[in-house]
């Protein structure tokens, strides 16, 4: 199995680069589980896929049931089969983790999510993560023993200073997170050299840089699927194979 969590600031794309992630490993004919973290949870719309409910609502029916649970209840069992009742089958599977937590302790559900979602996160051959720029769930746990961390980063300041952020954050957690690798997203002749200048500057090792796609971006500007057509397709295709040749899949 191989685990991928890609994170980034917001508007750099890196839930696209995930999406495409998702559609190179299908492609391949691997199993892959697509996992949508962010709280703006948008994966669903680039795979073009609906999503009803989450992981988070039923991790509020479990903290609201358990007190009315039969005391000799499987409380474990009746989490991972709501677990799997919010899951979306398509050629991959797709678990959209929903909103943080709320008001009160989740200390108890969150234990047992974490067991289930090793469980489940096994039955595959790859694993893809949409986080959030924080690294929020793999942060407290939840999503645990990433192999990669791809960050993706834009032209602008601060999507590279949230890069160097990450990088420092996930040197500081202590969750088995194995290489991160920088991924220059959009980048065209006037912008390449200055954004390749500050890669080396924050030390991470650029594995794919994605020139900017004008077809790309007025799909994402119109909430449409991404297509598999795309130049930006295409190198996402590369890296992708460089972690499968890295992992020895």
């Amino acid at each position: 199995m191989i685990t991928i969590a890609v994170t980034g600031k917001g508007g750099t794309g890196k839930t696209v680069v995930a999406g495409m992630l998702i559609r190179y490993f299908v492609n391949k004919g691997m199993t892959v589980l697509a996992i949508d973290s962010d709280p703006d949870s948008n994966l669903a719309d680039v795979l073009g896929v609906e999503v009803e409910k989450t992981v988070g609502d039923m991790r509020e029916f479990m903290l609201e049931e358990r007190d009315a649970m039969p005391p000799d209840s499987n409380k474990e069992a009746i989490f991972e089969a709501k677990i799997y009742e919010v899951m979306v089958e398509e050629e991959y599977d797709l678990l959209v983790m929903g909103r943080p937590d709320g008001p009160g302790c989740y200390c108890y559900v969150n234990n047992l999510l974490r067991g289930i979602m090793d469980r489940i996160m096994h039955n595959y051959d790859v694993v893809v993560i949409d986080t959030s720029a924080g690294l929020e769930h793999i942060s407290r746990k939840l999503i645990r023993d990433v192999d990669y961390v791809l960050v993706v980063a834009d032209a602008s300041k601060r999507g590279v200073k949230t890069a160097q952020r990450i990088k420092e954050l996930s040197s500081k957690l202590d969750i088995g997170i194995g290489k991160l690798y920088l991924i220059l997203n959009k980048v065209n002749e006037s912008n390449r050299d200055k954004m390749m200048k500050e890669a080396e500057e924050i030390r991470i090792d650029v594995i794919g840089t994605i020139p900017f796609d004008s077809r790309l971006a007025e799909l994402d500007l119109k909430g449409e699927p991404i297509h598999t057509h795309l130049s930006s397709y295409e190198v996402v295709s590369q890296i992708a194979e460089r972690l499968i040749n890295e992992r020895n899949l």
